[in-house]
């Protein structure tokens, strides 16, 4: 077997150095917005409180996310009772709701 030889040190040129530049820019920024992300996580997941003036849009995906059992059994319900009676539901429904958000 041979033995290594030491390597020699290897110079960037300018315009390899530019990109090694940008890369180590680019991984910062990467690592910051990775540690901002968990941070707002960790913020929310102690808050853990939902917002009651928030748009019903919003609590509506915050309701899905928490209980996606009850979500599939809704969807479920929804499919077997058919269109034509789900819009009549909804036709009922909405100005209920409608009249609830004034």
């Amino acid at each position: 077997m041979k033995t290594s030889e030491p390597a020699l040190p290897v110079h960037a040129t300018a315009a390899q150095q530019q990109v090694l530049d940008r890369i180590a820019v680019q991984r910062e920024r990467l690592r910051a917005r990775r540690a901002a992300r968990l941070q707002s996580q960790a913020l929310a997941a102690v808050a853990g409180t939902e917002d009651a003036d928030a748009p019903l849009l919003t609590r509506a995906i915050a309701f899905a996310r928490q209980h996606p059992a009850a979500v599939a059994a809704l969807a479920g319900v929804a499919i077997a009772t058919g269109p034509r009676r789900l819009i009549r539901w909804a036709g009922v429904v909405l100005p209920l709701v409608m009249r609830l958000r004034r």
